[in-house]
């Protein structure tokens, strides 16, 4: 225990090089108890207060025990009278205030230690869900994901505030009370060395069960997490469809599968706990049965051939439960450790997963200059059992030319724009940006070239000219404004309580699908890219408000390079290019 622990606090671990966001491949992903033990260099100094705190009222409790078998000892054998043994009244006093202030300063300094690596922890979820991007973190569900970054990170609170320091204090306080025991009698000190290590072997034979239970835990709650979200966002439509009561008693259903495996962790949690303390209290009557006989006579040995006085056998058993206490405790916690070890386990499924791109380049790419784009022999597949997605693909924009790209759906036109976002990469062939390959570009500068107007607009909980403005960093009110204008954002947000002010919920709750699409428009006009990406730009608009918007694309997008997604003829009717396409390939490119 003690070698566990000052590897994990004092050794520089081999993980500390690089910072908690980089992430290993799978195939050298780490141990959860390597990783769990890695991110201590992130709180080492709160961990080692909270070590020294606790060791301190270690100390202070056996001068504790120290002063009330002597005070004792001197009211009942050696007669002392109440004005000699008031100082010693005083000093036990401040002996238990100073202790108080040492274990609020241990709880203090372990909550601070678990916080500043759940938050490292978080960060680096949500900077690797970001690297992932939005192709690849859809796997697993969105649910799952935020299930892991608030509940899953939660749960390591505990190993760090409390586990970890009292790996320390289960050797160290032991170890120093047995040194004030030994000169006494090597009999009592030998029945607390030997009666120890039982309380360790049961906690682990009972916490190698709870961490296979807690990780079936965490598993589940993911589970239920991604399926509630699920029927939250259908809600609507499974109301149309009359199937909400059935959605609700499965709701209910799994919620009490929940419920009992809830309940089996902390029946674990408690037959630990009901074991160490039976097995804590024989240890501690055995030494009381040892000092009882010997103030009896019926026991001679152990005592270095002294008379052991009640001052002695006080101290001695005083200390006896105190020995015991930290060993007790550190079973206490020895759940907590089962539980961050099932919840790391959940968290390197997804810190584990690597992004699909590798953009190691660190070309600028100056956006202020023609850009030529060229997809040259695509081949790609999301999955290699189920068939090629993009097959022999080439595809080349001149700079300021607009390309309507045609096709039914799931003939892959989706995928080739997450290829050229960079959300994914071609299993062959390359794209190109200026006659160089993207990935030697830096993916900064290049989405900075970008814009992209998808059929489903995200919009955050945030006002809508916040919503508008976070495509550019900075940007002023006059230019959120007539971005707004631009898009038809003003045609309805005039309407609103606050006008552009209005606060929209996550998703767009609030406005329609129609009108959230126009502020991802806006969000275009603002960005002033000379690349823009449109998926389908004015789908759920009406027929009046999508021509005024598409009249406004046309304008906006002259002298830049489009690449339109579309179905709709008056759409295809202003490209300069039109390339068809069907079952993954390139069937037919005309002007």
């Amino acid at each position: 225990i003690f070698l566990y622990f000052y590897k994990s606090v004092f050794m520089q671990h081999p993980m500390s090089d690089n910072s908690t966001h980089t992430v290993s491949s799978p195939s050298a992903s780490p141990k959860p108890l390597t990783w769990l033990i890695g991110n201590v260099r992130h709180a080492r100094g709160w961990i080692l207060l909270s070590v020294s705190a606790g060791f301190a009222g270690g100390l202070l409790l056996i001068l504790q025990a120290a002063l009330l078998s002597r005070i004792i000892h001197g009211a009942f054998i050696d007669d002392l009278s109440r004005t000699v043994l008031n100082p010693l009244f005083l000093i036990l006093c401040g002996l238990v205030a100073l202790r108080a202030g040492l274990a609020w300063t241990r709880e203090v300094s372990g909550f601070y230690a678990g916080a500043g690596i759940r938050q490292e922890v978080r960060m680096a979820l949500i900077k690797h869900i970001g690297d992932l991007g939005p192709v690849r973190a859809d796997r697993p569900h969105s649910g799952a994901l935020s299930t892991t970054i608030v509940e899953q990170v939660e749960a390591l609170q505990a190993f760090y505030a409390h586990y970890l320091p009292q790996l320390a204090l289960a050797v160290s306080i032991p170890a120093a009370i047995a040194a004030f025991v030994f000169p006494i009698s090597w009999a009592a000190g030998g029945l607390l060395l030997l009666t120890a290590p039982l309380i360790p072997l049961f906690m682990i034979l009972i916490g190698m069960g709870a961490e296979n239970i807690s990780q079936k835990h965490f598993q589940a709650l993911s589970r239920m997490s991604a399926h509630f979200l699920d029927i939250l966002q259908g809600l609507p439509t499974l109301k149309l469809l009359g199937r909400s009561r059935t959605e609700e008693n499965s709701v209910a259903e799994v919620s009490d599968q929940y419920r009992l495996r809830t309940m089996k962790v902390l029946r674990v949690a408690f037959l630990s706990t009901a074991v160490l303390e039976l097995f804590s209290s024989l240890s501690i009557a055995l030494v009381a049965v040892y000092l009882g006989t010997t103030y009896l006579g019926y026991t001679h040995f152990g005592l270095y051939g002294q008379i052991l006085t009640l001052k002695q056998g006080l101290f001695i058993l005083l200390l006896a439960p105190d020995f015991y206490l930290p060993l007790r405790e550190l079973g206490i916690h020895y759940h907590a450790r089962a539980e961050a070890m099932g919840a790391s386990q959940e968290i390197l499924g997804i810190l584990s997963r690597q992004p699909s791109t590798t953009f190691t380049g660190t070309r600028l790419l100056d956006i202020s200059t023609p850009l030529t784009l060229d997809c040259h022999k695509i081949h790609f597949a999301y999955n290699t059992r189920k068939g090629q997605v993009l097959t022999d693909v080439s595809i080349e924009l001149a700079p300021g030319e607009h390309v309507a790209l045609v096709g039914e759906s799931g003939v892959g036109k989706t995928t080739l724009i997450n290829l050229l976002l960079g959300f994914i990469q071609p299993d062959q062939g390359e794209i190109r940006v200026n006659g160089k390959p993207l990935s030697t570009w830096s993916l900064e500068t290049w989405r900075q070239a970008l814009t992209w107007v998808g059929q489903h607009p995200m919009l955050f909980h945030d006002t809508i000219a916040g919503n508008i403005g976070m495509a550019l960093p900075g940007a002023t009110r006059t230019n959120i404004e007539q971005a707004a204008r631009l898009a038809h954002v003003h045609d309805f947000a005039r309407h609103l309580p606050e006008g552009l002010d209005t606060k929209v919920g996550e998703q767009g709750w609030g406005l329609s699908r129609g009108q959230a699409q126009r502020v991802a428009l806006a969000r275009m006009f603002l960005k002033d890219a000379p690349i823009l990406l449109l998926d389908e730009p004015t789908a759920g608009l009406d027929v009046d408000t999508a021509q005024s918007v598409m009249q406004a694309i046309t304008s906006f997008s002259k002298n830049r390079t489009v690449l339109l997604l579309t179905h709709k003829p008056e759409q295809i009717q202003t490209a300069h290019r039109i390339i068809v396409m069907a079952g993954g390939k390139v069937v037919s490119s005309k002007h």
